[in-house]
């Protein structure tokens, strides 16, 4: 939404001078403005307005699954096999308790991970083992193994930042 705030006006301003080149001067603008200008004029300025109706709206939704989540430093991070498998298993399992500003989790329960602070890979595989802090407010042991190492190394990885 950021961005179309920022494009909007750009737009209407190439448009303008779009508009006034093709019509030959600020003059000539006016008049074609006026009289509904020649037929050539309208089927161009119709292009441009789809051109510009699908292009920019297509790339940024074929964009968006690539920066899901990404957030500062993170958008533009590579990240490992398993922090992959860690975000994606995150997603399933953790995001609809705790906030996480990386999966744009927005949890309801569980703490705010970006804000807790001293979050490294032991305290988080300590709370998926244990069930949080023991107060019976998320399930022990919801992921065991490689699986919950892999949420571990993702949330030490993004959390805060």
């Amino acid at each position: 939404m950021e961005v179309l705030f920022f494009l909007v006006p750009f737009l209407a301003l190439g448009i303008g001078v779009i508009f006034i080149a093709y019509a030959g001067g600020a003059g000539r603008a006016r008049e074609a403005y006026l009289t509904r200008g020649g037929k050539a004029f309208t089927i161009v300025i119709v292009l441009l307005y789809l051109a510009v109706g699908i292009a920019i709206p297509a790339a940024v939704i074929a964009n968006r699954d690539e920066n899901t989540g990404g957030v500062g430093s993170l958008r533009t991070a590579e990240i490992t096999e398993r922090e992959e498998n860690g975000k994606e298993l995150f997603t399933q399992n953790c995001k609809s308790c705790h906030n996480l500003d990386a999966v744009q989790a927005r949890g309801v329960t569980g703490p705010d991970l970006d804000e807790l602070g001293g979050v490294d890979r032991e305290r988080v595989l300590n709370a998926i083992k244990n069930g949080g802090s023991g107060q019976d407010r998320m399930p022990a042991n919801l992921l065991s193994g490689e699986d919950a190492e892999d949420v571990a190394i993702y949330v030490e990885r993004v959390a805060g930042q």
